[in-house]
């Protein structure tokens, strides 16, 4: 993905062929990041986190290495992140990143790092191998997330160890209301004195969360976002996303989100539609891919999507929005997101029987830089 200020890496150059290819091929709906979650278990129990809640006999499940490679080749994105849970307690999860690696696929395995140091043996670093650890701001913000002392200081311990035997690491953070747009900008500043690029997204309020309180609307989450990148100029942050999607974070863009981009395989199967709403299931990616009423979700179509802006719906969007529109993404890449002004336009949630006869136009007309 896209890392303002900064030259493309390895990573932002093959999904970038991808992309192109695509476009080339005339594809509308292809995938672009399989979330494979082999197991929901996890060593934490975070307040905003929508997997614990499972009962046992559903947390002690796991998809076998098999199952795992066989949603790779099924997908065929270029890019895998694996979730969960917690992946590292997967037993053999040394053997599904190597297994995904020899596909020449874009691992992304994202960890608490509690384990980090642990599994480390397991893997070989590779330009194709991320470790995403995951950071909830700096230390009180952290640890209060993951309702455990002490975990801020592990997982940041565990990076610079990681890196040091030659490992790719970033880290990733989800913005709950309550954030300040200077304790955002503090924690990006931090993420560069560690020498890693950072992702930050809202988060969406998981029906089995624990914690419904703390859940950013899409109003806050815009003001919140504008702000921050006021903060940020000049700062050189090692972003990871696409500037498209920060941009809409910003408020600029209207774009609808393209739950198709990110499909999710895990212990049940495919997940409809998305990693963030349980919708049911299918059997196969071809299943997921024929079957699922794409048009019935989204923000303007289904209540559970009404505040989301979350990356897995919307970086697949501003992705093919920087395909279709190279010279936006460009200036955006090189200007950086614009923090003041009007921003776009919202789409509104309508009744079914509107929303079923104005599919794509609704919250009145769509402006022109809408993505579909």
């Amino acid at each position: 993905m896209g890392r303002p200020g900064l030259s493309p890496s390895f990573r932002d150059v093959k999904i970038g062929l991808y992309l192109l290819k695509q476009r080339l091929l005339g594809r509308e709906r292809y995938p672009l990041v399989l979330m494979l979650e082999p197991l929901f278990r996890c060593n934490l129990a975070c307040a905003g986190c929508g997997k614990i809640d499972y009962p046992d006999h559903i947390l002690n499940r796991r998809l076998s290495v098999q199952q795992c490679l066989d949603a790779v080749d099924e997908c065929g994105a270029p890019m895998v992140a694996i979730l969960g849970g917690e992946p590292l307690i997967h037993k053999n999860i040394g053997e599904i990143v190597e297994g995904i690696l020899a596909r020449k696929k874009i691992v992304n395995l994202c960890t608490n790092a509690l384990l980090l140091d642990k599994k480390l043996h397991l893997f070989k670093p590779s330009p194709y191998l991320y470790f995403s650890v995951h950071l909830d701001g700096l230390k009180d913000h952290h640890d209060r997330a993951v309702s455990r002392d002490g975990v801020f200081e592990i997982a940041t311990a565990a990076i610079g160890r990681a890196r040091a035997q030659g490992f790719n690491v970033n880290v990733n953070a989800t913005i709950y209301d309550g954030f300040k747009a200077q304790e955002v900008a503090d924690f990006l500043d931090f993420a560069k004195t560690l020498g890693v690029g950072a992702s930050i997204s809202p988060g969406y309020a998981y029906e089995h969360a624990p914690d419904q309180e703390h859940f950013l609307s899409r109003r806050k989450t815009r003001e919140l976002f504008r702000n921050i990148f006021a903060l940020g100029k000049g700062r050189n942050w090692n972003l990871i996303h696409t500037p498209m999607y920060l941009d809409f974070l910003a408020g600029n863009q209207s774009f609808q989100c393209t739950p198709w981009g990110m499909p999710t395989r895990n212990v049940f199967g495919w997940q409809k539609p998305c990693y963030l709403l349980g919708e049911g299931y299918a059997d196969s990616f071809k299943e997921l891919m024929e079957t699922t009423e794409w048009e019935k979700y989204g923000t303007g179509r289904h209540e559970k999507c009404a505040n989301c802006m979350a990356h897995c719906g919307y970086e697949a969007t501003a992705a093919h929005a920087s395909v279709r529109r190279p010279m936006a993404a460009l200036r955006l890449w090189l200007g950086g997101v614009r923090t003041e002004g009007p921003m776009a336009p919202e789409f509104v949630l309508r009744s079914s029987e509107t929303r079923r006869s104005s599919f794509g136009r609704l919250g009145g007309a769509a402006p022109e830089n809408n993505e579909a």
